[in-house]
């Protein structure tokens, strides 16, 4: 067999129905199928094992693990030459495998391979399709894209080949495994290039509370821990390190936003200690780092300012929570 697609899962639900039935329906046949279950105690096992497909290999934890080491057991399993890896509530379109197939022959030399694909809703309706990707792209031009956020990059849809990702020792062990993907991209991408179908190949699924489900915690210490890696990129290579070196603030600013906003809807008791001022000023500091003698100043936007000022008061902090729960919708600009 050519390809293994490789599906981590806890508590999949009806989700992950709708996913596994799009991979057993792939117009290519040439694959197998590795079910790494986390414990699930909502049904998720039970039903996968009644399929009864042979193409479907289930590897059901003995324990409870986190998802960085349930996703650690990739590389300790027997893949074939090629392999792709897909969350519980993603979808492969039923050509998706025949798009890559074309793609490895036209791009044989490529270390990476895409589609061009769709995000969804939690009913499967479709949002938008993701921002155009050039077809053939370098691991700078590939880097580029990602700081200054040109593109689209998600967990789902990269085929790779299975030696190079065991080679670099799986995905990365980041928090949550936020960020962690894209550095496995880049390391990937880094071996020779990364070639692109224009075809659509999956459908990626957006949820409303998709931003509340990890920790914020974890966002802030993967975010620093990615912070870390560009600056190792910047040390080892030329020409990542003039697209880090011109890109990085704005990549900066983009998350110095966002999670400043997160970290302000975060009851203070969870944060461990990190407030909306300190963690502007982590984020001068991973600027300097990267980009020495920029002029990023985190409360020249308006509403990091707003953020910072709120979150040094217990009264203002506290009616701003109480504010949130009953009006949600973004108010800081």
């Amino acid at each position: 067999m050519k390809y293994s697609i490789i599906l981590p899962v806890h508590n999949g639900g009806e989700y992950v129905k709708y996913c596994v039935n799009s991979i057993l329906s792939q117009s290519v046949s040439d694959f197998n199928f590795h079910i790494l279950d986390n414990c699930s105690d909502d049904g998720t096992l039970e039903w996968i094992n009644s399929l009864k497909d042979s193409r479907i290999i289930v590897y059901a934890s003995q324990k409870p693990l986190t998802i960085e080491e349930n996703w650690g057991r990739i590389v300790a399993i027997p893949k074939n030459q090629f392999m792709t890896l897909i969350g519980h509530d993603d979808l492969l379109e039923p050509d998706y495998l025949q798009i890559i197939t074309e793609l490895i022959k036209k791009f044989p030399d490529a270390s990476l391979y895409q589609t061009h694909f769709k995000y969804i809703d939690n009913k499967g309706q479709i949002i938008r399709n993701c921002k155009p990707m050039d077809e053939v792209q370098s691991a700078s031009e590939f880097l580029y894209s990602f700081l200054t956020n040109s593109i689209d990059s998600m967990g789902t849809g990269y085929m790779m080949r299975s030696l190079d990702y065991d080679a670099l020792g799986g995905i990365p062990k980041y928090p949550n495994l936020l960020f962690a993907d894209f550095e496995l991209w880049i390391k990937l991408t880094q071996k020779n290039f990364k070639a692109t179908s224009s075809e659509i190949g999956y459908s990626f699924r957006l949820h409303q509370s998709m931003t509340k489900n990890s920790s914020d915690i974890k966002f802030h210490k993967a975010f620093g821990q990615f912070i870390d890696y560009l600056e190792s990129l910047k040390k080892s290579d030329k020409k990542m390190a003039d697209v880090v070196e011109k890109h990085s603030v704005e990549f900066i600013k983009f998350y110095c936003r966002g999670l400043s906003h997160r970290l302000l809807r975060t009851d203070i008791k969870r944060r461990e200690g990190l407030t909306v001022g300190s963690f502007l000023k982590e984020c001068k500091s991973y600027a300097d780092r990267l980009a020495p003698g920029n002029d990023f100043e985190p409360t020249q936007e308006r509403s990091v300012k707003l953020a910072k000022q709120i979150d040094s008061n217990f009264l203002t902090r506290s009616a701003f929570l109480f504010f949130k729960k009953i009006y949600p919708k973004p108010i800081y600009s």
